[in-house]
């Protein structure tokens, strides 16, 4: 993903579809409007005019409630226009038939579209298909990024540890296949924590894992001997169906988060989950109803991050 396409003459935000290419002080911007979006949540009018009078059209193709559901929310906060639209990934399986879908929501004048899709990539192709005029965020493609849950995450460790200079992160579960870890270990790397460590069984960790930028380990004790910060993967249930994972009692003996094994991390590290949680595969109940816990805050925290995402790419002439 090169910076070119995501970044307007101005070095503003246009799209949003990969946390790579972004620099630290793009990403501190996010956050730092993010913070006042945030604070609007207690207040009782929780609209701002911002964006009245622009169309923005959730393009999903593939589902997912909540992070629909955030980012109408969001939108709608901004003021707004919302056209959500579900499409089966079976009627856009060729790049033509997606030009076509586009090409007709043009002709509606959307200002930007949310795009969730299968296929890695399909985003970029998007934004590099679509109307000058018109701002892609990626809200999720194939097992390539989900940069706004990357940038949502980013924000709750900020809300708790401050800084990110110093923290040591790992990441526990299903590398291989998530998207979201790809867009996290980018997103902590740039903003600098000290270490960002990932724990899975080697079936589950990309060949040469390290030239992402992490330290590998396959064993929970010694991985989150220190950190600062547990960020649990989903698991997909089908993965226990085939050769790379044994039974889901085995995984979770090995790679779930009890409060056992939280007792090797710091004592005030906070854990983090993407959802949907697998209750008992990926994390034990009481871990992830604890006091360590911001899950909730993170779904909290995704309305005011795509608020701001979605604000700096409309106010950047997207």
């Amino acid at each position: 993903m090169t910076a070119k396409l995501q970044l307007n003459s101005d070095g503003k935000i246009k799209h949003f579809l990969s946390i790579e290419g972004f620099s630290r002080a793009i990403l501190t911007e996010i956050l730092d409007a993010a913070e006042s979006y945030s604070e609007m949540a207690t207040i009782s009018s929780k609209k701002v005019p911002l964006l009245r009078g622009k169309t923005i059209s959730n393009l999903f193709f593939e589902n997912s409630t909540r992070t629909r559901t955030t980012f109408e929310l969001a939108a709608t906060r901004l003021s707004a226009d919302v056209l959500n639209i579900n499409i089966s990934t079976s009627a856009t399986s060729k790049g033509e038939s997606l030009l076509d879908t586009i090409r007709n929501l043009e002709a509606m004048h959307i200002d930007m579209f949310v795009v969730r899709h299968a296929l890695s990539g399909a985003a970029q192709f998007i934004a590099e298909n679509c109307a000058p005029n018109i701002s892609v965020i990626n809200a999720g493609d194939g097992r390539h990024a989900h940069p706004t849950q990357a940038m949502l995450d980013m924000f709750t460790i900020r809300q708790h540890k401050k800084k990110f200079a110093g923290l040591v992160v790992a990441i526990v579960g299903d590398i291989l296949h998530s998207r979201v870890a790809r867009s996290q270990i980018q997103a902590l790397n740039i903003l600098g924590v000290n270490e960002v460590r990932v724990i899975a069984p080697k079936t589950l960790l990309p060949v040469n894992v390290e030239k992402l930028g992490v330290v590998p380990y396959q064993d929970m004790q010694q991985g989150l001997e220190g950190v600062d910060v547990v960020m649990m993967l989903r698991l997909q249930r089908e993965r226990m169906n085939s050769a790379l994972l044994p039974s889901e009692n085995e995984y979770f003996k090995c790679f779930g988060l009890t409060q056992e094994k939280l007792k090797f991390a710091r004592p005030d590290a906070i854990v983090m989950h993407p959802g949907p949680i697998n209750r008992g595969i990926e994390i034990e109940s009481s871990v992830a109803d604890g006091e360590q816990s911001v899950i909730l805050q993170q779904v909290s925290n995704g309305v005011a991050i795509r608020m701001a995402i979605m604000a700096l790419a409309m106010q950047s002439g997207g």
